[in-house]
């Protein structure tokens, strides 16, 4: 299942060390950020419930940038 998330995040550099983020996030597929657009599109692996797999990465992307927002 793949999802678009609305971001809040302050430069590019900050967007691609959120993408690293989630992809290391466990029950995560794939994951890319893009600052332009201000968009998170994550596919999470099968079985995974959405909601409960974005509170970790939410939690690994402030590890990043403490002031980032993703819109769940």
């Amino acid at each position: 299942m793949k999802k678009t998330y609305k971001i809040e995040v302050d430069c590019a550099n900050c967007a691609n060390l959120m993408e690293q983020a989630a992809r290391k996030t466990a029950g995560v597929a794939s994951a890319t950020v893009n600052f332009m657009t201000q968009k998170m599109i994550v596919e999470f692996e099968e079985g995974k419930e959405a909601a409960q797999v974005m509170e970790s990465v939410l939690k690994a992307c402030k590890k990043v940038e403490p002031d980032c927002e993703i819109f769940l």
